[in-house]
């Protein structure tokens, strides 16, 4: 039977594959009619992340559902736009649910401009972010550390960044977990990842990772808006970035450990990339350690990025960095001990969520006390020439997805297809045309991040929000688009 087949639509947002065969729990994906079609429509490829759901509620301990957001795309055993939660005694640990890039993640910073503050200067901001941003493959910056300081990096994630003069205390507040998770541990993270990153942090990477100037460009909730410190015509800059060559290497290296690990256990799974061990094993512990050490790399290395994007604001614009704050920083590919409602009882959960955005609604304790009566802000990425969406957790989503909304558009195109589809001096002259400067330091990032490559955001967050999982605040339109 084909996977189209076993699709139920459970409401208009709302699909399900019930369980069959070895599936424990339902797949469900928060999509509509039209992302349903599309995803039916496409390549195999794309009918992969179908089955990859599937694979994913077989593993052991999943509670409630495998779930997917409107931007499902295929991934490495997870398919990115899903989240997975797991009872800490019976459930598992996997590095398919988190990702390479751990920590991957956005920061939202607002300022005290507004678009006519740059009217006539986006080339001479352009180019200095384009100077003092470190950004492609392989890119190294200004900060060199040795091995000693590397684990402070890991056990003190931003914290580390804010006392070496990077950014400010009032940041800390305002990024997931303050930028910091307390069961890191630098001794399971192998020398070789610590080598590769010595040079690394404050650095963008390539891909999708890119730092963008945004205008407000529409407002739909004045009450959340004016929490989030966010008015008409405002500057705001988002960047997106995760650990780096160090994540990518925590991966690497922990996949045959974990391999072993799921011989070791028993555990069957239907698809090799989903290797995973025991959550309260030894090998399931030393994963999740590594993990956090992973995650407070990228938490440093956004701290170190905002600190530049001070800087070039102030060398371009003579804008004081005090003029520059964190709005917020969430990230999209983790996994951490969380307190969910499961069957009326509120239960210590493990949550993977691989290209899904923790999005906490009103009232939980983790948020900052200014934005916690109206919810966390949710950060969206767009797709280089559209636009970008801050949205807000709610208590439906807390109730049907644990707390998790989509993390941007998602893919529609590979980046080999899109390579031979776009080519990146005419993305860069119609981006232009529209406005938008982009500044790149290859130009195969442009091709492949070309805005035809990726679904479309609109559409993808009206249905995350007629599916009442996020609420829209505010639309982001872009200025100036850095690539790595």
């Amino acid at each position: 039977m084909s996977v189209k087949a076993l699709v139920r639509k459970i409401h208009d947002y709302l699909f399900e594959i019930p369980p069959q065969g070895r599936m424990r729990v339902p797949a469900r994906l928060f999509i509509d009619e039209r992302a349903l079609r599309e995803l039916t429509e496409q390549s195999s490829q794309e009918w992969n992340a179908l089955e990859q759901l599937k694979n994913v509620a077989t593993l052991p301990g999943i509670q409630k559902a495998a779930m997917a957001m409107a931007d499902i795309h295929p991934g490495y055993g997870f398919p990115i736009g899903g989240v997975a939660a797991f009872d800490p005694k019976e459930g598992v640990i996997s590095v398919a649910g988190v990702g390479f890039d751990i920590n991957c993640g956005v920061r939202c910073l607002r300022t005290t401009l507004f678009r006519k503050d740059l009217e006539g200067k986006e080339e001479q901001l352009a180019d200095t972010m384009y100077q003092v941003i470190p950004a492609g493959l392989g890119s190294t910056g200004e900060l060199k550390l040795n091995t000693k300081e590397i684990d402070r990096v890991l056990r003190e994630g931003a914290h580390y960044a804010v006392s070496l003069g990077y950014g400010r205390e009032d940041d800390l507040t305002y990024i997931e977990e303050t930028g910091r998770l307390p069961d890191a541990d630098p001794s399971v993270v192998s020398n070789t990842a610590k080598q590769r990153q010595l040079a690394q942090v404050g650095t963008l990477g390539s891909g999708n990772h890119y730092v963008e100037v945004q205008v407000v460009d529409q407002i739909y909730d004045a009450e959340a808006a004016e929490a989030y410190g966010l008015e008409l015509g405002q500057i705001v800059i988002m960047l997106h970035t995760g650990s780096r060559a160090l994540g990518h290497q925590i991966g690497t290296d922990y996949l045959p450990f974990l391999d072993k690990a799921t011989k070791k256990y028993g555990i069957e799974v239907p698809d090799r990339e989903l290797v995973c061990a025991p959550i309260d094993s030894p090998e399931g512990r030393q994963y999740y350690r590594a993990v956090m050490a992973g995650a407070n790399c990228a938490f440093a290395n956004r701290q170190v990025l905002a600190h530049l994007v001070r800087e070039a604001f102030w060398k371009a614009l003579r804008v004081p960095d005090t003029a520059i704050e964190t709005l917020y920083e969430v990230a999209h590919n983790t996994v951490k001990f969380e307190v969910h409602e499961v069957d009326g009882e509120r239960k210590r959960l493990l949550v993977h969520r691989k290209g899904s955005t923790r999005a906490f609604g009103p009232g939980r304790p983790e948020l900052p006390e200014r934005y916690r009566q109206v919810g966390q802000p949710v950060l969206v990425g767009g797709t280089m020439g559209t636009a970008s969406y801050i949205l807000r957790g709610t208590e439906q989503g807390m109730r049907e997805t644990f707390g998790t909304a989509l993390h941007g558009a998602g893919r529609a195109k590979s980046r080999r297809a899109a390579k031979k589809a776009y080519p990146a001096d005419e993305i860069v002259r119609r981006l232009r045309e529209q406005g938008i400067i982009v500044r790149a330091h290859g130009k195969a990032s442009i091709s492949e991040e070309a805005p035809g490559a990726y679904k479309d955001v609109d559409h993808v967050v009206d249905v995350m929000c007629k599916a009442g999982i996020v609420a829209r605040v505010a639309r982001l339109r872009p200025i100036i688009c850095l690539k790595g």
